[in-house]
């Protein structure tokens, strides 16, 4: 034993041992090793005693930690390595090769997020980097790592209920922006350890949603300075980010404004409310006659909405009964409407109802067009993700058991969009069209679609879904 130890280490290990007997009431031990080891009273008195009794209890249970953690580590590795040995060249090409305009989430999740002590009420994805945030009942946000699946930090500022997040802001400069029952919105960079950069007062309520306005912007599809909030006080505003000032106030609904769905290109804006209507908005005329029109079909408080992307177009046009869909060039077409009465509502641009698509059995609380424009996902507080496949008249082809609760929130991945090549003058006069709709056969950036998607739920729970 004297190899191993050093004569301090050996010294310590002794006085442990006798300290440990004593405390345990085995005086006669504990004497026979004092004798054997020659150490009087002086040396070792009941002071120096009562410091070493614990020790090696203390050091026992650590060590026994340590080795758990070690077989937990060991068996972690071998999973990998078993992972690393089956993955061949031809299965990591097969697991490549998956479709991802067809693709659709399916449960088990393929990661379960948790944290937070109360109900989830949204999510939303980075543009860019691996990371997702949540909003949460517990006034906080968390920002996660979806490929670890681990959290990376918690955001703590507002002092009721987050009720909305969304990524965006300017080309280069992502940004988070969070609003909440304390009646604020607040701005988060990224950048710099999501420090909170800017509170945005002026609703006089709750502020149930913020969406960034695309600004339709040649090369940045998906970037702009400007956020839409809607509030419970009846009223969506349109702020500027880099300022901090309202723009602008749109007045129209007569109840509590729910939920918001900017178009791709940024020009039109629409919104769902208590009111049971959903309506949109042209960003580019005054406030005055900036309501273009208002979808009046449900009979119960509008939940959600979702502006159509172009790529639907062939098979909601179909469903509308026309010989030949509308030009990709335009953003606003067709859009969705999800609301109380359990009931999801596909309407054109003209107000006319074209499909009612009924499955769930409870609220339906968000919905997302499927990037690749062939189905539409909506979930529910019926605990589901159900997936309606538009080029089937709209016929539900799956149903995802999502979580134990109310399913209260679903995000899409936002697409990511190789850079564009220097477009003609032509090009240049389109690019806001071209880029948003990524209809460009040369000169429009590229759409890579994200198989993955997010929901939220008041089982406390965050889920991510992922080919």
């Amino acid at each position: 034993m004297s190899n191993l130890l050093t004569s301090r280490q050996a010294e310590e290990l002794h006085k442990s041992l006798i300290a440990y007997l004593s405390s345990c009431g085995y005086t006669k031990s504990a004497q026979a090793i004092r004798d054997e080891l020659d150490l009087p009273d002086s040396t070792f008195d009941p002071a120096t005693s009562k410091k070493y009794e614990g020790l090696l209890e203390k050091k026992w249970t650590s060590v026994v930690r340590l080795q758990k953690k070690i077989m937990d580590l060991e068996s972690r590795a071998n999973t990998l390595q078993h992972e690393l040995d089956n993955a061949t060249p031809t299965s990591l090409a097969a697991r490549k090769n998956h479709d991802p305009t067809t693709w659709l989430p399916r449960a088990p999740a393929r990661h379960t997020l948790q944290s937070h002590r109360l109900p989830v009420t949204c999510v939303a994805f980075h543009p860019l980097f691996s990371s997702l945030a949540s909003g949460s009942e517990d006034c906080t946000i968390k920002i996660w790592d979806y490929e670890l699946g681990e959290l990376e930090r918690t955001l703590k500022s507002h002092t009721k209920a987050v009720l909305d997040v969304d990524f965006g802001g300017p080309r280069g400069g992502t940004l988070l922006a969070s609003c909440s029952s304390d009646l604020t919105i607040k701005l988060w960079d990224p950048a710099d350890e999501y420090k909170n950069i800017r509170t945005l007062p002026g609703h006089d309520h709750s502020v149930s949603s913020v969406r960034f306005i695309p600004s339709g912007a040649a090369g940045a599809p998906l970037s702009g300075n400007l956020l839409a909030s809607a509030s419970r006080d009846r009223t969506i505003r349109i702020w500027d980010v880099t300022t901090g000032y309202c723009l602008r106030t749109l007045r129209g609904h007569a109840d509590w404004v729910r939920a918001l769905s900017p178009s791709p290109d940024g020009r039109w804006l629409l919104s769902t409310s208590s009111d049971q209507t959903a309506r949109m908005w042209d960003l580019s005329q005054p406030d005055s006659v900036a309501l273009k029109q208002a979808f009046d079909a449900h009979d119960h408080v509008v939940e959600c909405c979702a502006f159509a992307p172009p790529a639907t177009y062939a098979h909601l046009a179909a469903l509308a009964g026309l010989k030949k869909p509308p030009p990709a060039s335009s953003s606003a077409e067709y859009l969705a409407t999800g609301g109380r009465d359990k009931l999801i509502k596909i309407f054109s641009i003209n107000g006319l109802c074209v499909k009612t698509l009924t499955g769930h059995d409870n609220w339906i609380r968000a919905l997302v067009f499927h990037p690749g424009g062939k189905y539409l996902l909506s979930c529910s507080d019926d605990k589901t993700i159900r997936c309606w496949d538009l080029s089937q008249e709209g016929k539900c082809v799956r149903v995802v058991e999502a979580a134990d609760h109310f399913v209260s929130c679903l995000r899409w991945a936002p697409s990511l969009w190789k850079d564009a090549v220097p477009a003609a003058a032509n090009g240049q006069a389109n690019g806001g069209t071209a880029l948003t709709n990524g209809a460009g056969k040369e000169d429009g950036p590229k759409e890579q679609i994200r198989c993955l998607v997010g929901c939220g739920s008041v089982d406390l729970n965050v889920r991510v879904f992922s080919a």
